[in-house]
């Protein structure tokens, strides 16, 4: 049992609150007798409810809780996270406070709230951070320190790469806003993502992950004062199979024979024959 359970529910003034049933009417909300207790969760009317009235009653519960004595408990206690991660109550109104609300509030409590330094990263976010693709991207990310080249030498485009180093910090427990490059690759050494003895291009201390754009995507950070980054025309989105080198025999170390210029043989040349009929013509 959670502390902000035991919280609300030993509250001396839990059995006031508004969304308590009603004694003569157990499906009634006690505050309100013509509200029912579906307000506050879902509503079991076969059918479901008209938009309208779900809406209604959402309102009226809202305005309920905001006058209830054990609001700031039951608030608490539905924005309990759960060691597995999401919340305690997903669904529902608790604290005056929709289930819309309370998520949006516990995505903007991880965004604001800075990782710990030294806390222990779960065995299964370490796993995941070693997949294949998310090692390419380390191994480029050592090797390389503009994006382009991140991307080019990981196999993958630009927006992908990106992606793809933003997560990693977020399974690492690092900060995302704040976290450079040097921290990143620090962190996959400090968890055998990396090679420990792996080269490491160094760089500036600027936040590895790239910035969100409006429309969900994800794109290169340049701080105010770093150099901007190149953007090498031509680069393919990335590295193509390159042809195997055509292979040179190696020089023979004994004299060569040197044959009369009688005995030459020609060399052919690539060059347009001209047949008799065409020689003629000209």
């Amino acid at each position: 049992m959670s502390t902000t359970y035991r919280d609300l529910t030993e509250h001396r003034h839990y059995a006031y609150r508004g969304c308590a049933p009603d004694p003569d009417q157990p499906t009634q909300s006690a505050a309100d007798p013509d509200l029912p207790l579906d307000a506050w969760g879902g509503s079991t009317v076969d059918g479901g409810q008209e938009p309208a009235e779900r809406l209604e009653h959402q309102r009226l519960a809202i305005e309920i809780c905001g006058r209830c004595p054990v609001l700031a408990a039951c608030r608490s206690y539905a924005a309990t996270e759960i060691p597995g991660g999401g919340l305690v109550e997903p669904d529902g109104i608790w604290g005056g406070q929709r289930s819309l609300d309370r998520h949006r509030a516990l995505i903007t409590r991880r965004a604001t709230q800075p990782a710990q330094a030294g806390a222990p990263v779960p065995a299964e976010r370490i796993a995941e951070a070693g997949s294949p693709t998310k090692r390419a991207v380390l191994r480029a990310l050592a090797r390389e320190t503009d994006a382009e080249l991140v991307a080019y030498r990981a196999g993958m485009d630009l927006r992908t790469a990106n992606w793809h180093r933003a997560v990693l910090c977020t399974l690492l427990g690092l900060d995302k806003e704040t976290a450079t490059r040097a921290d990143l690759l620090k962190a996959a050494q400090h968890h055998g993502l990396l090679s420990a003895g792996a080269r490491i291009v160094p760089d500036g201390h600027w936040p590895v992950a790239a910035a969100p754009n409006t429309n969900g995507t994800r794109q290169r950070r340049l701080a105010p004062d770093r150099p901007v980054q190149l953007v090498i025309p031509g680069l393919p989105d990335y590295p193509r199979t390159p042809h195997p080198a055509p292979r040179i025999p190696a020089p023979r170390r004994h004299l060569a024979v040197v044959r009369p210029a009688a005995a030459a043989r020609p060399v052919p040349l690539l060059l347009p024959v001209r047949t008799t009929l065409e020689a003629r013509a000209a």
